[in-house]
């Protein structure tokens, strides 16, 4: 499809293959194979001599739809959509690394992501430094001989801060290093970190892609020489794929992203600013607010603040349990993304199980409160906390 067209338009129109139907919406290929009109057609198609689908772990046209819009999207040659996020970072990494290669990852990252690199591929001996991320040269100091990827997640979570994309990815290029960056927070309608100068991006397509909280999905986006003769690989092999159900779900998700954006970055913006004049509010991290100490970076890097924010309940884990038990209208859940607010104590869920030190270093303190803003109107999400806070 025509790369000049904008954001909005692509999101409802790039990446559709019509069948001899000529359907006007997206059709669902729920098939697990393919048939093939000869033998010689079918040794072609499995060499890869001649294009064409062969069995849905590796290859579906309903997934093929999703790859090349959200390729479009963020401005990518190619895209591989995984079965989640985390199994997008997984391939990402049996992709890029080998045992002995060293990891620098930004310690203000999803719990598990932490757990990915701290824990998992440790044991297959690739070492990981964590770093204080939003420092630029942190990612310098860290930088080794055997050093051949970076990981960063902005907007992170849950404390939201913002990383200079830019300047680490003249950090990475200079060392030689892969640059890999998260978009789930923001997601292409507010950011789009290859024009930055990242390597590839990472989706939790579960989040804001989806954006009603209905299924699981994860995407790799970039060059692609890196996708397809990288990550591709590790898909097609291990098998972390995508359903066609899921794919179609995520692909009408994408026909609202840029407007759900838009719509949950204002009312998250109103939340905050209610939330730092609140006196049982000891603190507000939201990258929209001037208070943010990465505000000008956000707001260059970024189109909006996004629909996420934190804030540090006066009293501890008590208090903060207190503001969760009496919410009648946010839905108490760590997920987010969604167009129903949610509600989460980052310390007991998300980041649960790291270490003590772990989210001590990375900001999580036990009064904090992490808050996904939805569709409601503002007035009711105001009222819904203020029972808490007392």
């Amino acid at each position: 499809m025509n790369d000049t067209f904008e954001l909005a338009t692509l999101g409802v129109r790039a990446g559709q293959l019509r069948t001899e139907f000529n359907e006007h919406a997206e059709a669902l290929f729920l098939t697990s194979s393919f048939v093939f009109d000869s033998a010689a057609q079918a040794a072609a198609r499995f060499s890869g001599a001649e294009e064409g689908f062969v069995y849905s772990r590796f290859g579906n046209p309903t997934v093929s739809m999703l790859q090349t819009r959200l390729a479009a999207l963020e401005g990518a040659e190619a895209c591989v959509a995984t079965a989640t996020g985390m199994s997008a970072i997984l391939a990402t990494a049996l992709a890029l690394l080998k045992q002995g290669d060293h990891v620098v990852c930004s310690s203000a990252v999803f719990g598990t992501t932490v757990q990915l690199f701290g824990g998992l591929l440790a044991r297959f001996g690739i070492d990981t430094t964590f770093i204080r991320g939003h420092e630029v040269e942190a990612w310098s100091r860290a930088v080794r001989p055997d050093t051949r990827l970076f990981f960063l997640e902005t907007p992170s979570n849950p404390l939201t801060e913002v990383a200079d994309i830019a300047a680490i990815a003249t950090v990475a290029k200079r060392a030689g290093v892969t640059l890999v960056v998260d978009n789930c927070f923001c997601t292409p309608a507010l950011q789009r970190p290859l024009e930055l100068g990242a390597d590839l991006v990472v989706h939790s397509a579960t989040k804001y892609l989806d954006g009603q909280g209905r299924v699981m999905g994860g995407a790799v986006v970039g060059s692609r020489a890196l996708v397809m003769d990288g990550v591709y690989g590790v898909l097609r092999t291990a098998g972390p794929a995508l359903s066609p159900f899921n794919a179609w779900v995520i692909l009408k998700g994408l026909e609202t992203l840029a407007l759900r954006m838009q719509a949950q970055s204002s009312g998250a913006l109103a939340l905050a600013q209610w939330l730092e004049a609140h006196p049982q509010v000891a603190r507000v991290y939201y990258p929209g607010l001037q208070s943010h100490p990465q505000h000008a970076l956000a707001m260059r890097q970024q189109k909006a603040g996004g629909a996420v924010l934190s804030f540090d309940v006066v009293g501890g884990k008590e208090a903060a349990w207190r503001v969760i038990d009496a919410t009648r209208l946010i839905s108490i859940t760590a997920n987010l993304g969604d167009v129903k607010s949610t509600i989460t104590h980052p310390a007991s869920t998300t980041h649960g199980r790291i270490s003590a030190e772990a989210r001590a270093a990375a900001g999580i303190g036990d009064g904090l409160l992490r808050v996904a803003v939805g569709l409601e109107a503002g007035v009711d999400l105001r009222a819904d906390l203020a029972r808490g806070l007392g």
